[in-house]
């Protein structure tokens, strides 16, 4: 029995960038270049399944939006970015919102603080909106030096303003990487890291960015800086830009259903692909990938290593140790899975991390203490696992102790 649930961090959640990040830093030559929010009136058209465009004008469905415009680019806020802290509950997720439909927890620290209170949450992690979640939007922008300042840009501010302050050793930081140059990749990771973040987003399947495979050795230099600095690598389900569905008619229920099979392929990846073996001290993290599918993986991908010699001698060279050794350097992360705390045995009780996700639909916001508390119940979790899973497994993760979280 628990006597009584210790304070979460959560490392999975989301910030709605606040509106001057890029006004504020960017040099001036690139200001009106740079990512910058305009309030239009149009009508919604939906362009593709995370986005949506705005035709301005009157209309039946017209409505006021606040959108991002940044060089070729036009990125219109929609409820789904802040679903589980709108105003006005209950509004279609892609319906275009404006900032003021937020409740500010959303984008103001303060604010955000408050929200961790109520929601029984101590420390948090926070992915981008507009940057989305391993910054594909300025890996996706023709101009690269602009596009270098403006992932500099957001990680200064993760770092120097929105983790700073009051929420030190609240807010931890996640930085972002320029995916279209690995060299360029691995000096801001190690820039990061001597201003104090020690995570960044990187892709569950970069090949699907138009970037090289894992698999390529291409990303050799951005993993040793990682390793080098303890900066542990997340990936967060969709983070390749894509989502699983059977078919192009299929409702939004069968996408949501088959949401961790990104993380599934991204597991199997980096288990077969040697790079832990390679970087000893380097740390996955597959986030809101959830961590029930996880053993017929890891028994599927110790089988084929026992027959190597059947399926391609190499294997064995490139992952010495069976596959599933190198588990205890990936965490999964999830907030409604009792099939994988039932599996805790196999997975490891070590490897899982709990998040609330706020403030997107999937959201345990408010809630969370009492989401927790029911898993905990009908896992049947002890006292150690259950600080384990809320708390533990976070702070040895991410070395949450040079932010003062030691217990």
């Amino acid at each position: 029995m628990v006597s009584e649930l210790p304070r979460i961090i959560s490392v999975d959640d989301h910030i709605v960038e606040p509106p001057n990040i890029w006004t504020d830093r960017l040099p001036r030559k690139y200001v009106d270049r740079g990512p910058k929010l305009q309030r239009k009136f149009g009508t919604p058209k939906l362009a593709a399944a995370d986005r949506v465009v705005l035709e301005e004008g009157e209309g039946p469905r017209a409505r006021w939006a606040d959108v991002w415009t940044y060089d070729d680019l036009e990125f219109v806020m929609f409820a789904g970015y802040g679903e589980a802290r709108l105003k006005e509950p209950g509004i279609e997720p892609r319906t275009p919102v404006t900032y003021d439909d937020f409740y500010p927890g959303c984008y103001e620290q303060a604010a955000r603080l408050a929200d961790m209170d109520l929601n029984h949450v101590e420390a948090s992690l926070c992915f981008p909106t507009f940057g989305r979640f391993c910054g594909q939007t300025f890996a996706e922008r023709e101009d690269k030096e602009l596009a270098l300042l403006c992932v500099q840009a957001y990680n200064d501010f993760m770092i120097d303003e929105w983790c700073a302050g009051d929420a030190y050793g609240r807010l931890i930081p996640l930085t972002l990487i320029p995916l279209w140059d690995v060299e360029l990749a691995a000096a801001e990771v190690r820039r990061c890291a001597d201003k104090g973040s020690h995570a960044i987003a990187f892709s569950e399947n970069p090949n699907k960015l138009g970037f090289p495979s894992i698999h390529s050795g291409y990303w050799d230099p951005l993993f040793a800086a990682c390793g080098d600095t303890e900066t542990v690598i997340n990936m967060h389900i969709g983070s390749s830009s894509s989502v699983m569905t059977t078919s192009a008619d299929a409702p939004l229920p069968v996408t949501m259903a088959l949401t961790a099979m990104g993380a599934t392929c991204a597991l199997t990846d980096w288990l077969t692909s040697g790079i832990l073996a390679k970087y000893p001290t380097l740390r996955i993290a597959l986030s809101e990938g959830q961590v029930g599918w996880m053993p017929f993986i890891l028994e599927r991908v110790d089988l084929i290593w026992e027959r190597a010699d059947t399926w391609e001698p190499a294997f064995a060279t490139r992952v010495p140790e069976r596959p599933s050794s190198y588990m205890n350097r990936i965490w999964g992360c999830i907030f409604e899975d009792l099939h994988g705390l039932a599996s805790r045995d196999i997975v490891g009780m070590t490897q899982i991390m709990f998040e609330t996700d706020y403030p997107h639909a999937d959201s345990t916001f408010p809630h969370s203490r009492q989401t927790a508390e029911k898993l905990v119940a009908n896992a049947g979790l002890n006292e150690h696992e259950t600080w384990q899973l809320v708390r533990g497994n976070a702070i040895e993760c991410y070395n949450l102790g040079r932010y003062g979280i030691t217990k």
